[in-house]
This record gives C-alpha cells, sequence and structure tokens, in this order.
C-alpha cells in the first residue's frame, strides 16, 4: 500500500508534463540530417565509412539525376 500511494502523484505529475514528442525544445539540434550525417561520416567511430559511401552514392545520383533534368530541357 505504501508503494501505491508514492506511486500514484509520482504517476500524476508525470502526465501533467507539457513536453509533447516530436516538438522543438530550447537548445535542440539545429544540424540537417545530412550534416549530421557528414560529421558521422568524417568520423573515426565505427561504422564511418559505409556512412560516408552512402553519401556519396546519393550524391553521385543526384548530380546524375540533375544532369538529366537540365539535357531534357
Amino acid at each position: 500500500m505504501k508503494a501505491f500511494a508514492i506511486l500514484l502523484p509520482v504517476l500524476l505529475l508525470a502526465s501533467c508534463s507539457d513536453v509533447r514528442e516530436g516538438q522543438d525544445l530550447p537548445g535542440a539540434d539545429t544540424l540537417t540530417r545530412a550534416q549530421r550525417d557528414s560529421i558521422i561520416g568524417a568520423s573515426k567511430l565505427p561504422g564511418a565509412k559505409p556512412v560516408q559511401r552512402a553519401l556519396d552514392a546519393a550524391d553521385s545520383a543526384s548530380a546524375r539525376t540533375q544532369l538529366l533534368d537540365s539535357l531534357m530541357k
């Protein structure tokens, strides 16, 4: 019964929280996903090389698409 008396107020306080998922909070990261991926790809973290290769492939595909689009005009 003691545990319930402690747990109930904690749960009530938690349910009154005003923080919503996906909401930008002060001090939140302002980098785009591409910028974060680029930083990770340039780092020496494990798995960074495949990230960089994927970014290079995406950049290459984007450049090829832009070239084809410009040729079609």
